[in-house]
């Protein structure tokens, strides 16, 4: 393929990430927030257990209902640009109360010190690239309201 073709190649596909990559980054969050939320509402959710031992006087089965519910709240939220900004606010609550989890029962996330995590722990953490997405999101959102 000559430079010329591989270089309109390339920015075509930037251009193409350009104009899907943030609808889709929502949609994708969306869903996540969707699909664990339904999971604590159905009592499937695989971190049930870790829900229970890191907050254990909160009133089981209900608490469990609540964070799905809440989760289901965000997904929807997400999908709905008007309400992003108190969606948003509702996703990093619940970021709070996740990572409030390391100083409740840190016995649950770290096996030796803090740069030993358990499987736990790696579960925990992934939610760092959900924060990352939903400052995108929110960074987003903001820039193209202030262009208006």
């Amino acid at each position: 393929m000559p430079k010329r073709n591989l270089e309109k190649f390339d920015v075509s596909v930037i251009q193409t990430m350009h104009k899907y990559g943030f609808i889709l980054l929502r949609i994708s969050l969306a869903v996540v927030y969707l699909w664990f939320g339904a999971l604590k509402v159905i009592n499937a959710s695989p971190v049930h257990d870790l829900i229970v031992s890191t907050y254990p006087s909160f009133p089981e089965p209900l608490f469990i209902t609540i964070l799905g519910v809440w989760e289901i709240i965000i997904g929807i939220g997400l999908l709905i640009k008007s309400t992003l900004r108190f969606t948003l606010l509702l996703l990093w609550l619940q970021m709070g109360g996740i990572f409030a989890g390391f100083f409740i029962s840190p016995f649950l996330y770290f096996s030796h010190n803090l740069f030993f995590l358990t499987s736990n722990g790696e579960f925990v953490i992934k939610n760092f690239v959900l924060i990352a997405a939903s400052i995108v999101i929110g960074g987003n959102e903001i820039s193209v309201k202030n262009k208006n």
